[in-house]
């Protein structure tokens, strides 16, 4: 039995969406199994994205993702997290006034990827184009098309050769969109 039904969205089972009401849907998305999205704020999931196996998205702020993001397994993306820098401490157990809560919006840009078990911070910008490496940890906006390990960029991505790739796409499925 399908629990979720999204047009232009296939999700694998199990799968665990809390927060329906706030996501907004592209076309030809594929949600893989046990991934879980959570969302009290505004998810905008563009077209043509791929959220792989054990993927987590915490959306305690806005999300973006834009057309043709793929997100690999397990990659972990939070719009929110506890600062203990200063004076937080604790849990959800407490009050948010004792815990010091860092909220801020994250973008992900068309035609970016990120990297199986990457992790993506609040606050953060993947410019378009931009290659995540796996087990990155991205605490700071990547520029558009760049080549990442962690924040390090290590190279750049070809964008003329996507951009040509997705003209092609363009012409070749125009009319079956």
């Amino acid at each position: 039995m399908r629990k979720y039904k999204i047009p232009g969205v296939t999700i694998f089972e199990p799968t665990r969406i809390t927060g329906l009401p706030n996501i907004e849907f592209g076309k030809n998305i594929i949600i893989d199994s046990y991934t879980f999205i959570y969302s009290n704020k505004r998810l905008k999931i563009g077209n043509n994205v791929h959220i792989a196996s054990f993927v987590f998205l915490s959306g305690g702020e806005v999300i973006e993702i834009g057309d043709f993001v793929g997100l690999f397994q397990g990659c972990k993306i939070y719009a929110s997290t506890d600062d203990f820098k200063d004076w937080g401490f604790g849990n959800p157990t407490i009050d948010e006034k004792f815990r010091n809560p860092y909220r801020a919006p994250v973008v992900i840009g068309k035609f970016a990827v990120v990297g199986a078990n990457s992790v993506v911070l609040p606050g953060v910008t993947i410019g378009e184009g931009a290659s995540v490496g796996a087990c990155s940890v991205v605490t700071r906006d990547l520029d558009p098309w760049g080549i990442y390990i962690g924040n390090r960029k290590i190279g750049e991505r070809n964008k003329q050769g996507v951009l040509d790739n997705y003209a092609q796409y363009l012409k070749e499925t125009e009319g079956k969109r």
